[in-house]
């Protein structure tokens, strides 16, 4: 069994309002000057695969097709064996 962690955030080019209005909370709450804050989503998939090779072909395909928009989203991968 193969667990897979999928962390989905906008690319650099598109703007983050939801991250702006969290730096700007931030900046307004403490007096750190905080530059940039990225929000995204994160997606942890249990599979059975016969290796992870396969487990990766798997997990790239659903990223792509569902998980992401990648007009305007990046995605990246980490699976590990449990």
């Amino acid at each position: 069994m193969f667990l897979a962690k999928v962390y989905v955030t906008y690319k650099e080019s598109i703007l983050d309002p939801k991250g702006e209005a969290v730096k700007k909370a931030i900046n307004q709450l403490t007096d750190t000057d905080i530059t940039s804050v990225r929000i995204g989503k994160y997606f942890e998939i249990k599979l059975q695969e016969s290796s992870i090779e396969k487990a990766e072909e798997v997990i790239n395909t659903m990223a792509d097709q569902l998980l992401a928009n990648v007009t305007m989203e990046t995605y990246r991968v980490e699976i590990e064996e449990v």
